[in-house]
């Protein structure tokens, strides 16, 4: 029996492993993207920025109040009906459903990072900005070399543990088509009638994954910290100290 399962885990795998380019690309586009959006609403409502604001918080709200599968459904059946009306004669049947995942995922992380973002970047000293538009430096500046590295040093634990969550979540992209881990043991299960071994199959999968994932973002947290107790606090407490002199 024990043979067996062996024999059928390794002739289901190969299929199986075909789905996580699929999985991986889903989660690393939608992260970036995501990530970008989140930043931009983030600074919008940090700045209170009217308009933008109202509308970041009810776009987060939406977002964190409603089931990503939903989510997915709306993107993947009101994307192509815009593109339609916008343009008439586009070709919509031609286009991948994975480019509507993409949309989809990526507006969904955008609001969970942001408001990461927005409290990483709260939690930055107010002192040290000050300080920084003391010198003469300009809301630019400030950003780039005071307050994006810390507040991303600050906000990498919850970065981390946010894509593991987006990784997992790129399993429901099979309810659209996508051939990802989940829809490839769809289509083996189906087709071999052995839902509990290719699913097992599937979940170690995952955890392959998620581990390996988790050993990363280990060392890239002590690597940071390390930075941040090394380099950044020096480096505050120096430019305090030199502000207070002057």
């Amino acid at each position: 029996m024990f043979k067996q399962l062996i024999d059928y885990a390794i002739e289901a795998l190969p299929e199986l492993i075909k789905g996580i380019p699929y999985t991986l690309s889903i989660a690393i586009v939608a992260f970036f993207f995501g990530s970008i959006i989140g930043l931009v609403l983030a600074y919008c409502r940090i700045n209170n920025i009217k308009v933008i604001s109202n509308f970041a918080k009810i776009y987060i709200s939406f977002v964190r109040g409603t089931p990503l599968l939903v989510q997915i459904f709306i993107g993947y059946y009101s994307i192509p009906i815009a593109i339609q009306y916008v343009f008439p004669n586009s070709s919509i049947a031609s286009v991948p459903a994975i480019y509507f995942v993409y949309i989809s995922f990526s507006l969904n992380v955008a609001a969970y990072l942001s408001e990461i973002f927005r409290s990483a970047i709260l939690s930055v000293s107010r002192g040290q900005i000050e300080a920084a538009y003391s010198i003469g430096m300009t809301p630019v500046q400030t950003v780039k070399k005071v307050i994006l590295p810390q507040a991303l040093v600050s906000a990498l634990p919850n970065l981390s543990n946010m894509f593991l969550i987006l990784l997992k979540d790129t399993s429901l992209a099979f309810s659209v088509t996508v051939p990802e881990i989940i829809g490839q043991a769809q289509t083996v299960a189906g087709r071999t009638s052995r839902f509990l071994e290719v699913y097992i199959l599937a979940a170690l999968i995952y955890w392959v994954i998620c581990v390996g994932l988790e050993k990363i973002f280990y060392k890239l947290e002590n690597s940071f910290t390390k930075y941040q107790r090394g380099g950044l606090i020096d480096k505050g407490e120096k430019f305090n100290e030199t502000i207070s002199r002057e």
